[in-house]
């Protein structure tokens, strides 16, 4: 049986209606997982795991919307996973926002709120909420999309930066908390990839042009090839690791 095996297993993917979600949605599917489809809008969430089911089998994905900034919404997410498919043993943390750009200087409060609410506290919630079955059984495996963001300074995305550095830790610290009893905590940090997220970044060829020069690699990642990276955060190829951020960024931090 491959290490990358995900038979038998579920996974909750936060924002997988579009973008590193959506991809990485699919390729747990892939390995086998059942997947929990999420994002703010039920018809998107529907449409994703209309499609899922349609490659894989009927019962692959079911369909959950749930916005990360009410934690009552998070919660109904992981009553209802649990009730319709059993367990959860995969959270993929992958929602975030970033309201903001511009310098640090000229955040409001709201704003800044509203970005580490989003960011850390909704990834807190989420893990506080799908920890305890994990820990009983002894097993489980939580994924955070942080960013490259987190290890570097900027002149006009500081806050969102900020969010993702204390992802980073956030993941440092339920590792040690929760490794003595067999669930693990890990990070992924994409570099610039091509996302609705992004989209005013890649749209623009003499922007995406300059970023390119930056990156040995020549080019911006796709959402696909950050999805490897979440199925071997959440398979057992990766069952001797917590608490890390794998970077995957075309070489651009290096």
């Amino acid at each position: 049986m491959s290490q990358f095996d995900l038979t038998g297993k579920v996974a909750i993917v936060t924002g997988s209606s579009r973008g590193i979600g959506r991809a990485s949605a699919f390729e747990l599917a892939e390995y086998g997982s059942k997947v929990v489809i999420s994002s703010r809008k039920q018809d998107a969430c529907d449409e994703v795991a209309a499609e899922l089911n349609g490659r894989y089998g009927e019962g692959t994905a079911i369909a959950v919307a749930a916005s990360i900034s009410d934690k009552a919404a998070l919660q109904r997410l992981v009553d209802e996973t649990r009730a319709r498919l059993g367990r959860i043993d995969v959270l993929v943390c992958n929602a975030a926002s970033n309201p903001y750009y511009g310098p640090l200087a000229a955040i409001t409060d709201e704003q800044f709120r509203k970005v580490l609410d989003n960011n850390i506290l909704s990834n807190h919630w989420l893990i506080q909420m799908v920890a305890p079955e994990m820990l009983e059984r002894g097993d489980g495996s939580i994924v955070i999309v942080s960013s490259i963001g987190g290890l570097q300074g900027s002149s006009v995305i500081g806050a969102y930066n900020i969010s993702k550095a204390a992802d980073f830790q956030l993941a440092r610290n339920y590792a040690v908390e929760y490794g003595p009893r067999g669930v693990r905590v890990n990070c992924v940090a994409p570099g610039l990839v091509r996302t609705d997220f992004a989209r005013a970044l890649w749209e623009d060829p003499e922007r995406i042009r300059a970023a390119n020069e930056q990156v040995p690699l020549r080019r911006i990642g796709e959402p696909h090839e950050i999805a490897g990276a979440v199925v071997f955060l959440a398979s057992s190829a990766s069952s001797f690791m917590t608490g890390q951020a794998i970077v995957v960024d075309g070489g651009v931090t290096i």
